[in-house]
């Protein structure tokens, strides 16, 4: 690990202009390309205290060993080299899109003496004109049918036409019309080569035109009792409509516009792209990639706009690009697409109608897209195997945890202070082994106190359970309660367990019911760094058990630490056994998240408006609204309650009465908003805390 004042450039060294920057390790390969529109003020930044710098940068800055850079004129040059640069040296920092799967192109072959329509899948070739993505390969081939009754350019492949030249004779397309047949001579290669211009002209969009070239061409030969030649304009313009049906109307006529909608989260980002030509969408494609830098939606955009356009023709780059964030600075970014396309690009986020409604729709596929790489990834068997062979590996054990448990603690500023307890067994969750935990001996924010409380109720439960050697209490345990009710653990798990159970011969009661903490697993995780993992390690040395390995996953970091350990054990960002223990740690958090916020719930929608009889729901949120607080309402006069509408005499009354008798500290929910309305009318801070806070 270098320190990065090693290697920092002297004061004045480095200049205060655009330019583009490489980062390069002790083995002199580029880790990192970054751009700038001051040189000298973007590296400052690297060269700071490193406990400023955000994880991953800090543990970009202390892999390089070196740094270099080179000036350019505009920021837009600067745009078009850190593109360029990252295509040529890979670099391991840097945003890398991968297809979340592989999409297939309509492909027109002007680079060949008679051009080519065909269905093509990997790198774009230059002097292609490709059209897509599709969904599917038989998309394009339906479209394509329909389309050489107008266009016959040729589809065979090159074995088929040097053939069919040789003998003199076209194959079955050139006889039923579907093929100009350019190799027996019925067309030259100039007249062919227009034919699938014209053809790259209708699927670029511009159909409107031609149609209506067509149409009056039909009304000629009608007039002129050419009657033959109007039928068969009749079925060509039937075929193009038949042919732009298949793709559905979003956006009003002549719409050229693409839209690029990005979901995340702390690790990962998915980005969909719908591209949108003559008010139709033509096209779908999406890209996934680890966040292995510190970026933003906008700095994921600009990654995305490189990347689709970067190597594209000027034609490819649309009128409008409609995104969920705009770069940092846009005016470059604008700039360079401009220069792409030829004319002026429109680069900003839709806000209202139809763009707006369809950006929605995008960013749902995104939304969907990772989800689907999530569990694509989860649910594959020797990506798990190699997870636990990972994860057995870093920590030392002697097997692969078959089963794991995590714990993570809850509470909103100290109240209501609840854990969970998660289980993946072979690496999927198994749900219906979930608990759930309230913190009993006391009330604050120490989650070292808590954690400590957890292990050791949920161990001591399993010295019983062993103990008993499979006999069966019918008395709720306190461990499994839940609620307030008595309801245990067990009747309100996170749901139905879908999954085979690997784990045969578990300890059970005298009717096959698996005792609830009966089995031990092979690895603790806590959701928390040093204090935490050593506060649950010392609770099971407290009950002398010591065959169950023990670590923390800290979020900051994404570290992982261990019982006794000075320094943590870091496993690569690209590692399976970390993707396994985050989506472990974040399931914890989720679990114990939802039943503390579920608690807040129950403890502040006590009002005491809920006391007074024969004031529904509606009432009661109309009084809240038109007084705004309670205070204010327990100040007003029966006269003053009586102005609420819905509000009679006898109701005011029965309120002002209900109010007087109350007391003052006690919170009221406003169901209409949700807010909990406190005596001066506005929300408690607690409540809008972030999540940070909302642990």
């Amino acid at each position: 690990m270098a320190d990065p004042s090693s290697y920092r450039p002297k004061p004045g060294q480095i200049p205060d202009s655009p330019g583009v920057y490489k980062f390069r390790d002790e083995h002199g390969r580029v880790i990192y390309v970054g751009k700038a529109k001051s040189l000298r003020q973007r590296l400052a930044n690297y060269f700071q205290d490193l406990a400023g710098l955000h994880p991953r940068t800090r543990t970009m800055v202390t892999t390089a060993a070196s740094v270099e850079w080179t000036v350019v004129t505009t920021e837009v040059e600067a745009l078009q080299l850190e593109y360029t640069w990252i295509k040529e040296f890979d670099p391991r920092f840097n945003v890398k899109y991968r297809d979340d799967k592989s999409y297939p192109y309509l492909a027109v072959t002007l680079n060949e003496e008679f051009p080519r329509v065909q269905v093509m899948r990997g790198a774009k070739k230059k002097g292609v004109r490709y059209f897509g993505p599709y969904g599917h390969a038989w998309a394009i081939r339906e479209t394509v049918d329909l389309m050489l009754r107008v266009f016959p350019v040729r589809t065979c492949s090159a074995g088929v036409f040097k053939r069919s030249a040789q003998i003199g004779r076209p194959c079955l397309l050139g006889y039923i019309g579907k093929c100009a047949a350019p190799c027996v001579g019925r067309i030259s290669a100039e007249e062919h080569h227009e034919l699938a211009e014209e053809f790259c002209d209708f699927m670029a969009g511009r159909t409107g035109a031609y149609i209506r070239r067509l149409e009056r061409g039909m009304q000629e030969a009608a007039e002129e009792m050419e009657y033959e030649r109007a039928a068969r304009l009749r079925d060509d313009i039937g075929a193009l409509k038949r042919a732009m049906e298949k793709s559905a109307v979003v956006l009003a006529d002549a719409t050229d516009a693409d839209l690029i909608a990005v979901a995340e989260d702390e690790l990962e980002a998915a980005v969909q792209i719908f591209h949108v030509r003559g008010g139709r969408v033509r096209g779908q494609r999406g890209w996934v990639t680890d966040k292995v830098e510190a970026v933003t939606t906008g700095d994921l955009v600009e990654h995305a706009l490189q990347q689709l356009y970067g190597e594209e023709r000027g034609d490819a780059v649309p009128k409008e690009v409609l995104v969920p964030a705009l770069p940092e600075p846009v005016d470059p970014v604008a700039q360079w697409l401009t220069g792409r396309r030829g004319s002026q690009v429109s680069l900003r986020i839709p806000q209202r109608g139809d763009k707006k409604d369809l950006m929605a729709t995008v960013a749902r596929n995104a939304q969907q897209a990772l989800g689907l790489h999530k569990t694509k990834r989860a649910s594959d068997l020797t990506t798990r195997s190699r997870a636990l062979e990972e994860i057995a590996e870093a920590l030392g054990l002697d097997s692969v945890p078959l089963r794991i448990e995590c714990f993570d603690i809850s509470h909103l500023q100290g109240d209501d202070v609840v854990a969970s307890m998660v289980v993946f067994e072979d690496g999927l969750a198994r749900k219906s082994e979930y608990r759930r935990f309230q913190i009993k001996t006391f009330e604050g924010q120490d989650d070292v106190r808590s954690m400590h409380e957890v292990i050791g109720r949920r161990f001591k439960r399993y010295l019983q359970e062993k103990q008993k050697a499979g006999e069966w209490t019918e008395e709720p345990a306190d461990d499994a309660r839940v609620d307030d009710n008595g309801a245990t653990a067990s009747t309100v798990a996170a749901g139905p367990d879908d999954e085979p159970d690997p784990m045969a011969g578990r300890p059970t009661d005298e009717d096959g019911r698996p005792k609830r903490f009966a089995y031990p697993p092979q690895l603790v995780v806590v959701d928390g760094g040093a204090p935490q993992v050593a506060a649950a390690r010392r609770a099971l040395d407290e009950l002398g058990i010591d065959d169950v390995a023990v670590c923390g996953l800290a979020k900051r970091l994404e570290e992982v630490w261990l019982p006794e350990d000075d320094d943590p054990v870091v496993l690569p960002r690209s590692s399976e056994g970390l993707y396994l223990l985050q989506r472990v740690r974040d399931e914890a958090h989720r679990f114990a998240l939802a039943y503390q916020r579920s608690k807040r719930t129950k403890r502040l929608k006590s009002s005491p408006l809920d006391t007074v009889a024969g004031l529904g729901d509606t009432r009661r949120q109309a009084l809240l609204k038109h007084f705004g607080s309670l205070k204010k309402l327990r100040a007003a006069t029966i006269d003053e309650i009586c102005e609420v509408p819905g509000v009679g005499r006898k109701t005011a009354e029965t309120v002002a009465a209900a109010l007087a008798g109350a007391a003052p500290s006690a919170p009221a929910v406003n169901t209409a908003t949700g807010e909990i309305i406190e005596d001066d009318g506005a929300p408690p801070a607690a409540l809008s805390a972030e999540r940070g806070q909302d642990r």
